[in-house]
Order: structure tokens, then sequence, then C-alpha cells
């Protein structure tokens, strides 16, 4: 059982990225290095970069704008998501001018951002927010519209007050939905980040892919997606790591 464990979580993801270099490697005799450089190059093109620092300050950059701005949306979305699953009256009033929010994708916003803003770190923290809160919103709304009456019926029964009620029975019940739409929300907002820093941003691991494109470094550029998903993994590592924590405190571990 241990080394089929193993063999599931080290050995064969550690293949299927040895299998994914080794196409890459091959594509990339089939270009030009300023077309498609190889693993290699992109690793001295990273290297060099961490080198004069500029990576380093680039990462820290946008990790500092995603954490305010995931930040904001959990703080804003969850308890009005608490609020709007809870009072059927108040969801039937917005849900309607939700639904018409909703689908508009946050770069839509971005002219808007940069008019109320201007250029630099606000607007992308504002893109960034919206990406995140909705999702966030939603799916904490249909958390709480799903929790079993019975645990309500029996908390009533018992005098449970609101207050004790939010805290003990709907915050936990709705946790596991709510855990979906954090997680959801993360990768949206992870993805319209390095957008948000295309678009408007002077610094960050965005401007840093479009402004290699303009000394034609494909190598740094293919770096910085690299970083991109490397860090959205670590993210999401962390997230994970969270929610079972949080399972085992409310002993649903």
């Amino acid at each position: 059982m241990q080394k089929k464990q193993l063999t599931t979580k080290i050995i064969l993801p550690w293949l299927a990225i040895i299998a994914f270099l080794g196409v890459w490697q091959a594509a990339a005799g089939f270009y030009t290095p300023e077309q498609l450089p190889g693993p290699s190059a992109v690793l001295a093109g990273l290297s060099e970069l961490a080198a004069t620092g500029l990576l380093w300050e680039h990462i820290e950059v946008s990790l500092v704008r995603f954490a305010i701005s995931y930040s904001l949306a959990l703080i804003a979305a969850v308890p009005l998501g608490l609020i709007l699953g809870w009072h059927t009256y108040s969801l039937a009033a917005v849900g309607p001018l939700l639904q018409i929010l909703r689908p508009i994708s946050p770069i839509a916003w971005f002219p808007l951002a940069v008019l109320w803003f201007g250029v630099g770190n606000a607007p992308a923290i504002f893109i960034i927010f919206l990406s995140a809160f909705f999702p966030i919103l939603l799916s904490t709304i249909s958390a709480v519209r799903k929790i079993d009456p019975v645990y309500l019926k029996v908390a009533q029964n018992f005098g449970v007050g609101k207050g004790m009620l939010f805290a003990k029975i709907v915050i936990p019940a709705a946790f596991p939905y709510i855990m979906i739409g954090l997680n959801l929300a993360i990768g949206i907002a992870w993805i319209h980040l390095v957008a948000g820093e295309m678009l408007g941003a002077q610094s960050g691991l965005g401007y840093l892919i479009v402004d290699s494109r303009n000394f034609l470094r494909t190598d740094w550029i293919m770096g910085g997606m690299l970083v991109v998903g490397l860090l959205g993994l670590a993210v999401n590592t962390v997230m994970g790591w969270a929610e079972k924590g949080i399972n085992r405190k409310w002993g649903m571990g």
C-alpha cells in the first residue's frame, strides 16, 4: 500500500514532468531560440533574471497584489453571501442584479478602472478583486441555502441564539461549499492577476512577460509563464493546507 501511494504521489507526477520537458525540448528543435527556447535556455534566462534581482521584485509585487485583492474579496463576499443566503427576500431583490454583473469579464472593467484609479497598483487590484468576488459570493449563497434544515430545527429547539447559530451551525455546515468557491476564485484571480499586470501595471510578473516581448527575450517570457504556474500551484497548496486545518478544528477531517 505504501509503495502504491509513493508511486501515485511522487513517481507518476515526476514522470509526467519529465515527459513534458522531453516534448518541449523536441518541439524547440523545430524553431529558432527566439521563437521557442528549450527548457535549458528558459532556465538560464530565469537564472539571469534572478541574479539581477528583477525576478524576485516582480514576484513580490505580484504576490502582494494578489494577497490584497483576494483578502478584500474574501472579506466582502463571504459575509454578504451569508446574509443573502440566509435572508430569502434580500436574495430575491439582489439576485437579478448579481446575474447581470456576474457574466461581465473583469477585463471589460479595465478601461473604467484606469479612469477611476489611474495607472499602477489600484486598477490591477480592482480587476483581481472583481474576478474573485463573484465566485466566492455565489458559492457562499449556495452553501447557506444547501444547509440541512434539520440542523437548524434542532438548534432552535435547544434555544440557540442567532449569533451562536451562525457560529456553530451555519458557518461550519456551509464551509465545505464555501471552500469550493474559494478554490475556484483563487484560480480565476491568479489568471486575472497576470492579465491586469499586462494591461496597466509597471511591475509584477504580467508586466515582466509583456516587457520581455519588447526585448525579444522569449526565454524570459516563457520563464515568467513558468513562474506564474509554479506560484499558482504553491498558492493552491497553501489553500489546501488551510482547508484541512479548519476541517480538523471543526471535526470534519
